[in-house]
């Protein structure tokens, strides 16, 4: 109090109340809380009866996916429908067949091997069914049954090709078969004779590839050929793998192969020269030998033996002249 008795006034600010301030602070954190829990966005409530009017985008969906997808479905199922149709309707029957790639086969025997039934059409064709029956032939590597509208099947062959010629003896009595085989050791046919290619030309073909193939010859009797089924005769696979694995020019002057056994086969050149070549080892090794030997004596040589490489033998012309010579004497 004052000197005349009057209360002081205090100049601290007034305060309304310590539950009012309270409440005003606490108002100012929800506030902020709420806008950081809001990341800073404006968001607001929306209702059900609004979804309706929103985006596609925004209700998660996109009706062209939708749209695109039910489409599709529609589409496959017409098509089955229309493939069910068609397949047992008498739509686009068979009326031609022809035959492609073909040398060593007539068109008539493919024909009669492929059996289509009548009522084939070019939905209900069985085309697994006919190319198994055009590979039991022994000359058919391959088949395809080829649909051609409105009306064709095509059948595209891929032959088997001659790789040798085998004189093969066959009974007791020293009957010999000359059989074709193929690249695959495949027993193809017995090779005609050439009044026989005459009938037709798919005999003179066979005749004519025969003439150019590789000749082996001297098998001894044992090996049973027969069209379709592999050749395991040790003595013309011997020969065969011999003549296959030469890499160098020896290969193409090999004009015949003397198959009596693996360990004597004997190759005969287009220049009448004897390669006693033994076994299908060490080829690289007996083909070099060899070719050393015809070079360095050219003209000159008759009889090479490449059994043992490093240890060949040979013999001239001259050596067989005075053989021939003095058995005459």
């Amino acid at each position: 109090m004052g000197a005349s008795g009057s209360p002081r006034r205090s100049n601290t600010p007034h305060l309304s109340g310590g539950r009012s301030g309270a409440h005003v602070g606490a108002q100012g954190q929800t506030a902020r809380g709420s806008q950081r829990a809001r990341g800073g966005s404006n968001l607001r409530t929306v209702g059900v009866s609004e979804l309706g009017s929103m985006p596609a985008q925004r209700r998660g969906g996109n009706p062209w996916i939708v749209r695109i997808f039910i489409t599709l479905v529609v589409l496959v199922v017409l098509g089955a429908v229309g493939f069910a149709v068609a397949y047992n309707a008498n739509i686009m029957p068979v009326t031609k067949l022809t035959v492609s790639g073909t040398s060593h086969l007539t068109n008539e025997e493919l024909t009669e091997l492929a059996q289509v039934p009548s009522k084939t059409t070019l939905f209900n064709v069985d085309s697994a069914g006919i190319e198994e029956r055009l590979k039991s032939n022994p000359w058919v590597l391959n088949a395809t049954v080829e649909r051609i509208p409105p009306d064709t099947l095509n059948l595209k062959i891929e032959e088997r090709s001659i790789t040798a010629v085998v004189d093969v003896t066959v009974d007791e009595n020293a009957t010999v078969e000359t059989w074709a085989l193929s690249e695959d050791g495949v027993w193809l046919t017995q090779v005609p004779t050439k009044k026989q290619a005459n009938q037709n030309a798919a005999l003179k073909q066979l005749y004519d590839d025969s003439k150019a193939a590789l000749k082996i010859s001297d098998v001894p009797l044992g090996s049973k050929p027969e069209a379709g089924a592999s050749c395991t005769d040790t003595n013309i696979k011997n020969a065969l793998g011999i003549v296959a694995g030469m890499t160098t020019e020896l290969a193409e002057q090999v004009k015949y192969v003397s198959a009596a056994s693996a360990e004597s086969t004997t190759l005969v050149l287009d220049n009448g020269v004897e390669v006693a070549f033994g076994d299908d080892t060490s080829i690289r090794d007996k083909e070099r030998v060899c070719l050393e030997l015809l070079k360095e004596h050219e003209g000159k040589i008759s009889y090479i033996n490449v059994r043992t490489p490093s240890n060949p033998i040979w013999r001239s012309l001259s050596q067989d002249k005075s053989s021939d010579e003095s058995s005459d004497s």
